[in-house]
């Protein structure tokens, strides 16, 4: 086994011998793909990787077309009762518990616990998750890829918003931008808001037209060796109107107070806290109405957030968004999105195009 695959292997069981789970059922295809290379999209269809103590069982359906690998490999059709046979290698070895993934589907977990049981049951995915949550070398030198990808068409967007244009033109411009740049993909929805539209964090780009002293808010993000980057700014078309640069020159500061805190050993939830409370002792804390960010890497949103419920401490190699906002229903909307990564003694944005307000078109 390749060494980055070992290493991985090893975090993932030390994660088990922690919480005292015995076997472990991954499900999910991005952490099958993070702990072998080996990528599937098994849509309906059960799709196991078990990794016990001393082995690694490999179910998979005889419709895939699955890599030699050094598994020991499990071939059903959709006849079998496959579940049977997953409880069947269960019962060969001495687990008592069983972790298993947050997102495997009821239809086959249901019926593994009525086969299985003595077996106790349990959520398992932070063994495979808190190992994805700090990326090695080779991860991280993909993720400042897509992140300087980012950069670029980011930049053309904002220079590309003309009178007349819709918010769709301009993100299917963008998009356009990120193939030319040689990403796979958008890693999620290109969003662009115009004025009032800025004030739903998640709006969907339309046909609205932007307007003069409109805010022009741009969220979007890339693929690039399956790998995720994600960022926001926000500009204004043709005027500035005063009462909204300085939200604006706000939500950079939260932004920016955040980053200054983070380094190994923080409290997550000290990371949103310094965000929150510059925006809340500005009197706009009600408008800031989400987290301050979420962890990135094969998918634009992975486990782990940056939240007040998050108590965990920020360790080295983890990669997650910090995203202020100021969201005035009916009026604008500002945030503004980079990426951090936590190293050894504090933290490297990967992102580099400038957060201050100006003025465009």
């Amino acid at each position: 086994m390749e060494a980055m695959y070992a290493k991985r292997f090893e975090n993932v069981r030390s994660e088990m011998n922690k919480r005292k789970i015995d076997a472990l059922v991954v499900t999910d295809p991005f952490s099958i793909w993070y702990l072998s290379g080996i990528w599937n999209d098994p849509h309906e269809r059960m799709y196991v990787l078990l990794i016990e103590k001393k082995s690694v069982e490999f179910f998979v359906n005889k419709l895939f077309n699955i890599p030699k690998n050094e598994f020991n490999e499990h071939w059903f059709s959709d006849t079998d009762d496959y579940v049977a046979m997953l409880s069947e290698e269960l019962g060969k070895s001495d687990a008592c518990t069983v972790g298993i993934d947050k997102t495997w589907s009821a239809r086959f977990l249901i019926p593994l616990t009525e086969k299985c049981p003595k077996l106790k049951f349990v959520l398992g995915s932070d063994c495979v998750d808190n190992s994805r949550a700090c990326k090695d070398d080779q991860e991280i030198a993909f993720m400042k890829e897509a992140s300087r990808i980012n950069d670029i068409c980011i930049q053309r967007g904002i220079d590309f918003v003309r009178s007349g244009m819709t918010e769709k033109k301009v993100a299917d411009y963008i998009d356009a931008q990120f193939k030319i740049e040689g990403a796979e993909s958008p890693s999620f929805e290109t969003i662009v808001s115009f004025g009032a539209n800025a004030a739903d964090p998640h709006h969907s780009p339309d046909e609205t037209v932007v307007k003069e002293g409109d805010c022009v808010l741009i969220d979007m993000g890339c693929k690039k060796n399956r790998y995720c980057s994600d960022m926001t700014r926000t500009v204004f078309f043709k005027k500035a109107p005063e009462e909204y640069t300085k939200i604006h020159d706000l939500v950079r500061t939260a932004n920016e107070r955040a980053e200054s805190l983070i380094k190994p050993g923080i409290p997550i939830c000290e990371i949103d806290k310094a965000a929150r409370d510059v925006i809340s002792e500005a009197g706009y804390g009600e408008f800031f109405t989400h987290r301050l960010g979420h962890f990135i890497g094969q998918t634009d949103h992975e486990q782990g957030d940056v939240s007040s419920a998050n108590k965990n401490l920020t360790k080295e190699g983890m990669i997650f968004s910090v995203e202020p906002g100021v969201y005035l229903p009916g009026k604008f909307g500002v945030r503004i999105e980079d990426l951090v990564l936590v190293t050894k003694d504090g933290c490297e944005v990967l992102n580099h195009v400038d957060k201050h307000w100006k003025v465009i078109g």
